[in-house]
């Protein structure tokens, strides 16, 4: 492994943070598999992650206690995303 020093802002750094706290690893590691994801050597494609998120929409079954889910900030994201 080789050392890069990169700069990021204050949003992408917090998010980085919050991103591989939850998923327990560290900060380098993420981006390490962001990077890669990147360049196509990931494990899956954005196509498949997105087709998945498209599966999972509306599994949760609607009581009469939880609002409906209609378009969204979440919604709009995955779109564009697609577009590209």
């Amino acid at each position: 492994m080789r050392r890069t020093n990169i700069y990021l802002d204050e949003r992408q750094t917090s998010s980085l943070s919050r991103l591989a706290r939850a998923q327990g690893i560290s900060r380098a590691e993420l981006v390490r598999r962001l990077i890669d994801r990147g360049l196509g050597e990931a494990d899956g494609d954005l196509a498949s992650d997105l087709a998945a998120i498209e599966a999972s929409f509306g599994i949760l079954a609607v009581d009469e206690g939880m609002p409906e889910r209609g378009s969204d900030r979440r919604g709009r994201h995955l779109d564009e995303l697609r577009s590209r």
